[in-house]
């Protein structure tokens, strides 16, 4: 009888554990969220890191962190966010933009123009940003938008 009650017991804090490490990976995202919302980027960086932690398939974390080291110029990183979003979901609109948008910073020509057709084949929230990613793909474009062989 003892072993069942000691068997019950543990089950029933271990259920407590589990929800309470639920309520804290939900509350990182939110804190990081907020704190984002108010450009203290570094701060919502380390909530964002900590989701990513204990949540590691957080799409959302890796977008974020990804727009705050592009916010800080830092490319590698950024690239490493938004592939690993794109890992997670492949038809993040958002994602495939931003990527875009630095593939054509990076004067990478074939990447960004796999990436546009990507991008118009699944753009939800951000297909009207088409004109804007092309117009600044077509500066890549050597004779004014006549790519040479």
């Amino acid at each position: 009888m003892k072993k069942i009650l000691k068997f019950y017991i543990f089950i029933i804090i271990s259920l407590i554990i589990i929800d309470d490490l639920k309520a804290a990976q939900s509350d990182n995202f939110s804190k990081a969220k907020l704190l984002f919302d108010e450009k203290k980027f570094e701060k919502s960086k380390f909530f964002f890191e900590k989701d990513i932690v204990f949540n590691p398939r957080s799409e959302n974390s890796y977008l974020y962190l990804a727009k705050i080291y592009k916010k800080n110029d830092n490319n590698i990183e950024e690239e490493k966010n938004l592939e690993a979003v794109l890992l997670l979901n492949p038809k993040n609109d958002e994602a495939i933009y931003l990527l875009t948008l630095l593939r054509i910073k990076q004067s990478d020509y074939d990447g960004a123009k796999d990436l546009i057709e990507k991008f118009e084949l699944v753009c939800i929230s951000f297909c009207n940003k088409k004109k804007e990613i092309k117009r600044k793909f077509n500066k890549l474009i050597p004779d004014n938008g006549k790519k040479q062989n």
